[in-house]
């Protein structure tokens, strides 16, 4: 699913440029052919094997088009991944930091609180929190990745 979104902007460009200059190089063919000085059944014939060609020619603009149009859904696809990977791996980062200070918190006070009679102890799930090992930036293992509050 990832890939270089720059790189594949370019490519969707890349061939739709290629599928007009594939059309405008049928419609010349088809002009010069027309224009030619010359009559009679073998021109006409050069004339409808021209015409034949270049509807090939359009064809295969057309499958360019396709394929640009293919590419920029996935190009879409690969952006809205990358936007959710990102907005969880910086949710799951906010939950890892709130964990963090409440049992900063807690550690803090622990000596006051013994002294006073009390025992406090971190939050089993903040300790879950603060010991699971995150993905790699932009991973796509973000998408999996259970935590509660995520």
């Amino acid at each position: 699913m990832h890939g270089d979104t720059d790189v594949m902007r370019r490519r969707v460009a890349q061939l739709r440029e290629q599928g007009g200059d594939v059309r405008a190089l049928a419609d010349r063919l088809v002009s010069q052919a027309e224009t030619v000085a010359w009559s009679g059944r073998a021109a006409e014939s050069m004339r409808e094997r021209v015409r034949e060609r270049a509807g090939q020619l359009r064809a295969c603009a057309g499958r360019h088009d396709v394929a640009a149009d293919a590419l920029q859904r996935h190009l879409q696809e690969v952006e809205r991944v990358a936007e959710l990977i990102a907005a969880r791996e910086r949710r799951a980062r906010s939950l890892r930091d709130e964990a963090r200070a409440r049992v900063d918190a807690v550690l803090a006070h622990a000596e006051a609180d013994r002294e006073l009679g009390v025992v406090r102890e971190p939050d089993a799930a903040d300790r879950r929190l603060l010991e699971c090992d995150l993905p790699p930036a932009g991973h796509r293992d973000w998408l999996d990745l259970e935590l509660p509050g995520l």
